[in-house]
């Protein structure tokens, strides 16, 4: 072996002997506020972080005020490190990301708990991490809210913008799957092992997000179960690799709140989609816009509000409606609505009603969701 050869050999050799502590702290299941502060204790030497001593434990403990778990050097001591690294890659498609690759979220370095380390599956190439935005609200949200977020996105098709959320019902779902729709960069970050699909409803968008060059990443490594406290956790990379957060709705006490209060805490730019006063899930939205929160009814907000300077495609598509399609999609500009209801409110013979609904979803300009709501697209 020549000498070059030799060198790239001893790199490769330590670079693979460091991602294996990097593996290991990931079955640590310790916060994540502890790991961070642990790693900058020894400078970033991700090996001796890992064999840390009880005496620099009360070190780390007495600097940086934080309590160290009772049971760490036990959990830690029953880790097999080259075991743990044989099970983390199981799957060839996962893949991890440390703190030291240079494709590692840098805003998320600035952020005080830090993960050490992401396992994704992906093409991190192909993520621009300079406009990243995160799009959180409610697992039950309202089809005006969703309606609403559609609309931001769809205003925004082809840009080079990133989605980044947390793959839950109701929002999330709706943004990734917007993103999608409009060609537009979307990253998950899930609170499971990346061979566990929650909810498992969102296998398909799962897989439209790989197959559409975007990623999902993960803290936690394979076999991991989508446990409760895990999610407060992700949040904290939704919010931590983004320049801003946009609050499509949510309550006064829910996950969304938690995500908008972490924005603030890393000196983000928060923005919330204005809803119905009456619904009780934006209560937290009003909240947060009487407290200095920007207003998003338009992408050109958005846009405003993050300083982006990016050039919106404009459409050049015009579509000649008839009196009773116009006064449709007026009425579902405003809110879903079921049959029912629409026929109540325009007065118009059911027939006619229902034939004119079947032209418009085959024009693109409404659909129905879940078999009873009628939106416009």
């Amino acid at each position: 072996m020549d000498k070059k050869n030799k060198q790239l050999s001893l790199i490769k050799n330590e670079k693979e002997d460091k991602t294996k502590y990097y593996v290991a702290f990931s079955y640590l299941f310790v916060r994540p506020l502890f790991k961070s502060k642990l790693f900058e204790y020894f400078d970033y030497d991700i090996k001796k972080a890992f064999y840390v001593s009880k005496n620099d434990l009360k070190q780390i403990a007495s600097i940086y005020n934080i309590n160290v778990p009772r049971d760490f050097i036990q959990k830690r001591d029953e880790i097999n490190v080259e075991e743990c690294y044989e099970k983390a890659f199981l799957d060839n498609d996962v893949k991890i990301l440390t703190y030291e690759d240079e494709k590692y979220p840098c805003l998320l370095k600035e952020i005080p708990d830090f993960p050490l380390s992401l396992y994704y599956k992906g093409d991190i190439d192909k993520i621009d991490y300079d406009y990243n935005i995160a799009i959180v609200g409610s697992r039950l949200a309202s089809e005006s809210a969703k309606l609403s977020l559609k609309s931001i996105l769809s205003k925004l098709k082809n840009t080079n913008i990133v989605v980044v959320s947390g793959l839950a019902y109701g929002i999330d779902t709706e943004a990734h799957q917007s993103a999608l729709d409009n060609n537009i960069k979307t990253v998950a970050v899930v609170g499971s092992g990346l061979d566990i699909v929650y909810p498992a409803q969102n296998k398909k968008l799962f897989k439209d997000i790989l197959d559409n060059d975007g990623v999902v990443f993960s803290e936690y490594p394979l076999k991991i179960r989508p446990l409760a406290q895990n999610f407060p956790q992700r949040n904290r990379i939704v919010v931590g690799m983004c320049k801003g957060t946009l609050v499509a709705e949510a309550k006064l006490k829910s996950g969304a709140m938690i995500s908008a209060n972490l924005t603030l805490d890393y000196n983000r730019e928060l923005m919330c989609i204005p809803g119905n006063i009456l619904n009780p899930n934006t209560s937290g939205i009003y909240y947060l816009i009487k407290n200095g929160a920007g207003i998003i009814a338009d992408s050109s907000d958005l846009l405003n509000q993050m300083g982006w300077d990016i050039i919106i495609e404009e459409s050049n598509k015009k579509i000649t409606l008839n009196k009773i399609q116009q006064r449709i999609v007026d009425v579902l500009s405003l809110d879903a609505k079921t049959f029912d209801e629409l026929a109540s409110v325009l007065d118009e013979d059911i027939s006619d009603i229902m034939i004119t609904l079947t032209e418009l979803e085959l024009k693109g300009l409404i659909k129905q969701s879940n078999n009873k709501y009628y939106k416009c697209e």
